[in-house]
């Protein structure tokens, strides 16, 4: 006996928005917002941010660092212009200053990878946001409603 043959399942192409995607580089949840999808938006912005926040309060400003770190800035910078902004108050505030000052300005040990890490976590979270702001599927912010609800 033979399994009976199965057709497969025609998907339409998703259509590609780049300005979405652009937008959620921009500022994490920014693409979606502009996509009509307020809420899940708003969601993802606070999602990233908190991650990039908290990662620059426990590890503190030294934990976006491109000239020491680049492995991890790669991660990083799929947060958007934000962490371009604090390797450069990083490099200008804390990296040019003697040895004995940096050591009272820098994070040390694993509360610096911590802080690193949570960044670099918050950005590829939003690396995932970017690509799916910039092929979008059909997404109802609204609840849907049975039949016979009220």
């Amino acid at each position: 006996m033979t399994p009976p043959e199965t057709k497969p399942v025609a998907q339409s192409p998703r259509s590609c928005n780049p300005t979405a995607a652009v937008l959620a580089w921009a500022f994490p949840g920014l693409g979606h917002v502009y996509l009509g999808q307020r809420q899940r938006g708003l969601l993802i912005m606070f999602g990233i941010l908190f991650l990039f926040l908290v990662g620059l309060l426990v590890g503190g400003l030294d934990a976006v660092d491109l000239k020491h770190d680049k492995i991890w800035f790669v991660g990083q910078a799929f947060n958007g212009p934000i962490a371009f902004i604090a390797d450069f108050l990083n490099q200008a505030i804390i990296q040019g200053k003697p040895e004995e000052a940096k050591l009272h300005l820098i994070g040390l040990g694993h509360v610096n990878a911590l802080g690193t890490l949570f960044i670099t976590l918050g950005g590829l979270m939003n690396l995932i946001v970017i690509l799916d702001a910039l092929y979008p599927t059909e997404w109802d912010d609204q609840p849907t409603r049975r039949k016979g609800d009220r």
